[in-house]
């Protein structure tokens, strides 16, 4: 299945899906082979001249989270480095998850999603729910956020509640557009940064 397909594919279920609460259970989302560049083409960059050149590149940390799906008795959510504000009008943000991941599948049938954005001091927390397969919420207080009932983690900066808006494919991953449909910040503390693959903080002169 080409990238047209595959985000034919998660839009089909979205609009299928209607009501978080009333979306049927669902196979994970297939995942073909992912290539950028035919068998016989040079790619253009290597992939670890790719990522030590984005490094220099810093980014803010969130954790994403969804309320359990149809028939599913735990809440899902995984660390996310790639996250943005998209648009005011509507009010609108984004993130990157990749195609082969195992958490997307049941975030989509959610429907919905919690943005957490991380605190300088939670970089164990980030650790926690970068982990695949375990138990991410083992030990991590949280809330339901007041319209999705998404997890709220505590002590968090700030928070976005969101419903799935739409998803566009990009390469080897897909890129979530979320509708803001609640949100707040504390207004303190310092940001959780990441930067040449390490965690950081923002400092002031």
């Amino acid at each position: 299945m080409g990238h047209a397909g595959m985000a034919a594919t998660v839009v089909r279920y979205l609009r299928s899906a209607g009501s978080p609460t009333a979306a049927p259970a669902v196979d994970a989302l297939p995942r073909p082979e992912l290539r950028a560049v035919g068998e016989d083409e040079r790619a253009p960059v290597g992939p670890a001249e790719f990522r030590a050149v984005l490094g220099n590149f810093a980014s803010g940390v969130t954790v994403i989270t969804a309320p359990p799906g149809p028939g599913e008795e735990a809440p899902a959510g995984f660390a996310c480095q790639s996250f943005a504000s998209l648009s005011l009008d509507p009010p609108l943000v984004t993130f990157m998850v990749a195609r082969t991941s195992t958490t997307w599948p049941r975030i989509a049938r959610a429907g919905v999603f919690c943005v957490n954005i991380l605190g300088a001091e939670q970089g164990a927390l980030c650790r926690s729910f970068a982990v695949s397969g375990a138990d991410k919420f083992a030990g991590v207080a949280h809330a339901p956020a007041p319209v999705t009932g998404s997890p709220r983690l505590d002590s968090v900066p700030a928070w976005i509640d969101c419903r799935i808006h739409a998803v566009h494919t990009g390469g080897d991953h897909l890129i979530v557009v979320g509708r803001v449909v609640a949100m707040g910040a504390a207004g303190e503390g310092s940001p959780l940064l990441f930067h040449k693959g390490r965690f950081g903080r923002l400092t002031t002169d």
